[in-house]
């Protein structure tokens, strides 16, 4: 019999799933009912059998509920994933079943793909502007020389904005291809300070609006497209660079090569495209799922071996940069205005709304933490002769 059969949730009396938690967090720094900030303070009495059978969809559906509670979980969920208890968030069948489903089903097809905009991205714009900073980006910023304190959000994002426009060598007059431009946030920045023309697309529609609010009076143009539309090509032309921010996360492992096959046609010779995306550790078809279910559906993180399959018979890579670890301090920034808005937005969103988005930020922010998630910024080209130095 195998460790995970002895420890079956539907095996075990009450008293026994509690035992078994707290064997399982033995050693990790976190107790049940605790005193420290990173303790699981417990609300229910049914929580262990919960978590041992649901594993994260569990977890986080018993935040949700008020089931349990943590001052600090971004230290928790660091805390958990260091001690080696990351693989325990999939139950068998959960890898088993979606694994299954991602074979056959193309979970990120055309059909598909205006989900997570439904889901997540159109939960609400008030959100959005109040939880981020004043550029609207919404994905991991640049902290190189700044103190990692919610205060610097704005000069950190600001700093990977004109990162990704120094990699892609943006002179005046030039014309630029945001893929998945959110609300506008490198649109507007790129065209304000590099002078550039820049057509943004998006499957949000609530992103698109305010995109376009927020562009206004610049030459930016947005959107509401998919990159694997076939029109899109012949109304928009081609372009001098390319940048694709935040949005690989949706592609998936299916469209990868599709992805790579339209980013080459729409790029110019001589022309410089930066993906900037989460990746993974491992190449696995996996997704969490809680994250899946309630932030990012049908949502798949890249590892470095797929990107480079996928890349390499349509473009050249000049440069890798890693800076995932700048995603801890983003997050943490994200969670203290949601907490410092929040009353501005209680009349809209429920109690529940609130700790979905506190479980989702902190438990991101301890997954990057422990580096069990990075962040890549990948420079492609046609093949340009001479070298390639990228900005840091």
């Amino acid at each position: 019999m195998t460790l995970e059969q002895r420890l079956a949730p539907t095996a075990l009396p009450d008293t026994r799933h509690r035992q078994v938690t707290e064997r399982l967090l033995k050693g990790s720094g976190v107790r049940l009912n605790g005193d420290q900030p990173w303790d699981i303070c417990v609300r229910h009495p049914d929580l262990f059998r919960r978590v041992l059978h649901q594993g994260s969809l569990g977890l986080g559906e018993a935040y949700m509920e008020g089931w349990w509670d943590c001052e600090q979980i971004d230290e928790m969920i660091y805390r958990l994933l260091k001690h080696g208890l990351g693989h325990r968030a999939h139950t068998f069948g959960e890898r088993i079943a979606y694994r299954l489903q991602a074979g056959v089903i193309n979970l990120q097809s055309r059909r598909r793909a205006g989900e997570v905009g439904k889901v997540h991205y159109d939960f609400g714009n008030d959100l959005f502007t109040l939880m981020l900073d004043t550029t609207l980006c919404y994905s991991c910023g640049y902290w190189k020389g700044l103190a990692t304190t919610p205060d610097n959000l704005q000069l950190a994002q600001e700093a990977k904005l004109d990162l990704a426009c120094r990699k892609l060598g943006l002179e005046p007059g030039m014309r630029v291809l945001d893929i998945g431009c959110g609300w506008g946030s490198f649109a507007a920045y790129a065209a304000h300070h590099y002078g550039v023309e820049v057509v943004g697309i998006t499957i949000s529609a609530e992103q698109a609006a305010l995109a376009r609010e927020y562009c206004s009076g610049l030459p930016v143009e947005i959107l509401l497209k998919d990159y694997r539309d076939e029109d899109f090509r012949r109304e928009v032309g081609t372009f001098d660079a390319i940048v694709s921010i935040g949005m690989f996360e949706h592609v998936g492992h299916k469209n990868y090569a599709t992805y790579f096959t339209h980013a080459a046609r729409l790029l110019r010779p001589g022309g410089r495209f930066v993906l900037h995306t989460i990746g993974s550790n491992q190449s696995d078809i996996s997704a969490d799922p809680w994250v899946n279910r309630y932030i990012f559906p049908n949502g798949v993180l890249p590892s470095a071996s797929q990107l480079i399959r996928a890349s390499e018979d349509h473009l050249i890579m000049e440069d890798w940069h890693n800076f995932g670890a700048d995603y801890d301090p983003t997050l943490m920034a994200w969670r203290a205005n949601l907490d410092a808005h929040w009353n501005a937005l209680a009349d809209t969103y429920s109690p529940r709304d609130k700790r979905m988005f506190e479980y989702y930020l902190g438990a991101c922010a301890g997954a990057f933490r422990a580096r069990q998630l990075q962040l890549w910024q990948v420079v492609f080209t046609h093949g340009t002769a001479g070298r390639y130095d990228a900005p840091r």
